[in-house]
């Protein structure tokens, strides 16, 4: 267990980093200043182990729940080849690969152990990547490969470092059980977080029509699904990163979310965006707290293999310079193969820039879970015994994941910078639509003899001609914000009772009005007009403002 006292420090350091970044205005990305604070708290005196299994269960379940729930759907599903590609066929590819450089730059350390430290190394570190692309403007279909990559390639990876780690302390490996065991691994994985979805959301369903819709229980449950079906799958001998995915999936395409009141929802993206927020931070922190320690024990085992620290570095770019290499071989594979399929299926097909490329592979930083993964070796006398090499494998770990996110903190605003402009992105173009088919829809029902007849408040349906001023004034209003016109209304000044009457009709109308909005923008995302993405952000917008206009609702005097 962390000390509490621990636990406030890193809270602590959290949000001065959140500082840091706009004192330097985000000049240094975000992971590398908390690496750097809790490098700085290390060498004070402050140490907190990292315990690789509670890491896993804590972090991880949580925090790929929540990059699922952002990757849109469609995009999925339009480049589900690449994802797959790159989140399954380059990791293998890598761990090979690698594995076989490593032991020809060090012939010495077992092909296993180096089949093991490749296979820890292969994941990317989606915190990383998501954090050194903010606030950036990167084309959407780059954001959205990189995003389905990390979410997959965390379990390809470390289901390849288990299989290898095996190896290395049996002695005894055989590809094609290692291929049998990889599919159950992954696709057990994948059916126990689906199944366990769509119970939960069966049973969410059965509580939403019970009444039980309270904010408190609903996220409450939305944030313990992650960390059930991962501890489920585990348990079951499956990969819980990838239940959790399939969980986060599968609550999507049924609409969970979307059923909960909006008190729940605005909450529920409040609670979601800060726990994204500080279990993010905490990665970093924890992640600078071990390299003091891990970098003592790398220079103590280089004197006693004689080996000089120049020659460590020296060892730890060459391992970083393959797996940048072998990335950059990958993603040209996959390039090719699109290339190919377009050919074939005579669709047109757009090379992507050598900047592109690039950028790609220098988005494979790596991060904390290989960290985690290289920890959770053996050690002396465990019950398996001290894995071979233990020591010199963590070393390279720790200065690969250093050599990583600096690279990538360098070289890929570079390439950002001297990318191509790609014009107005698929997502800017549907959310411009939407905006205006939500605006025509409202205009549309202010029209319609429906909400002339409207069951308002019985004092004031007594009232025509103020009704229909109100009525006049926000479509007035709508035709302005669709025609992107700003024109200034100057109200008459009235008594108070007739103000608080105007106020409570327009109040009113416009939750009229935006109940058919709402029915506007579920009708353009089942037509496939566009994406989830784009349905969610302004469902969002629509729930502030809903929010907004029952606050005044109930702040209104009762008495009119």
């Amino acid at each position: 267990m962390i000390p509490a006292d621990n636990i406030l420090l890193l809270l602590v350091l959290a949000a001065l980093s959140s500082l840091l970044t706009r004192l330097l205005k985000s000049r240094i990305p975000l992971p590398l200043i908390q690496i750097v604070l809790g490098i700085c708290a290390a060498l004070v005196g402050v140490r907190i182990g990292l315990r690789p299994d509670l890491f896993m269960l804590v972090f991880l379940p949580p925090l790929l729940f929540a990059d699922a729930f952002r990757m849109p759907l469609r995009e999925f599903h339009e480049l589900r080849g690449t994802i797959f590609f790159l989140a399954f066929g380059l990791v293998l590819f890598s761990t090979i690969f690698c594995g076989y450089a490593i032991h020809w730059l060090i012939p010495t350390l077992a092909l296993p152990c180096c089949f093991a430290l490749a296979a820890a190394l292969s994941p990317t570190d989606t915190v990383a990547v998501s954090s050194l692309l903010a606030g950036r403007h990167v084309p959407e279909r780059m954001i959205h490969v990189l995003s389905g990559e990390a979410l997959f390639n965390d379990a390809s990876g470390l289901v390849c470092f288990r299989f290898a780690m095996a190896a290395a302390l049996t002695g005894e490996f055989s590809y094609r059980q290692a291929f049998d065991a990889f599919l159950l691994v992954a696709f057990g994985g994948m059916a126990i977080g689906s199944v366990i979805a769509y119970i939960s959301a069966r049973l969410n369903r059965f509580l939403l029509r019970r009444g039980y819709d309270d904010p408190p229980l609903q996220i409450t449950l939305m944030i313990l699904l992650p960390f059930v079906t991962y501890i489920v799958a585990e348990a079951a001998h499956c990969s819980g990163i990838l239940a959790s995915v399939a969980a986060c999936m599968v609550i999507k395409m049924m609409g969970m979310i979307e059923e909960t009141n909006t008190a729940t929802r605005l909450q529920a993206t409040t609670v979601w965006g800060m726990v994204n927020y500080i279990f993010n931070a905490l990665i970093f922190l924890l992640l600078g707290l071990q390299l003091p320690d891990l970098l003592h024990s790398g220079i103590d085992m280089a004197h006693e293999r004689q080996v000089s620290l120049l020659q460590l570095v020296a060892l730890v770019c060459a391992v970083y310079l393959i797996m940048t290499g072998l990335r950059f071989i990958g993603i040209w594979f996959s390039i090719l193969r699109r290339w190919g399929v377009a050919r074939w299926t005579k669709k047109p097909f757009a090379w992507p820039g050598f900047l592109a490329s690039l950028l790609l592979t220098f988005a494979g930083a790596r991060g904390a879970v290989t960290l985690a993964a290289v920890l959770s070796l053996p050690v002396a006398g465990s019950a398996l015994g001290a894995f071979p090499s233990r020591d010199l494998l963590i070393t390279i770990a720790a200065g690969v994941i250093v050599v990583s996110l600096i690279g990538a903190g360098i070289f890929m605003p570079l390439c950002i910078r001297f990318l191509p402009a790609s014009g107005m992105d698929r997502h800017a173009v549907e959310e411009t639509m939407a905006r205006q088919s939500l605006l025509r829809s409202a205009i549309e029902k202010l029209r319609d003899r429906e909400t002339h007849s409207a069951d308002l408040p019985e004092s004031t349906v007594q009232d025509q001609e103020l009704k229909q001023d109100v009525i006049d004034r926000l479509e007035r209003s709508y035709e302005n914000r669709l025609s992107q016109i700003d024109e200034s209304h100057q109200a008459s000044l009235m008594d108070r009772q007739r103000a608080l009457r105007r106020e409570r009709l327009e109040l009113a109308i416009r939750l009229l009005v935006l109940r058919a909005q709402r029915q506007t923008l579920h009708r353009l995302f089942v037509e496939r007009a566009i994406n989830d993405q784009t349905e969610w952000e302004l469902q969002k917008e629509l729930d502030f403002e809903e929010q907004l206009l029952r606050s005044r609702v109930l702040r209104l005097p009762k008495d009119i």
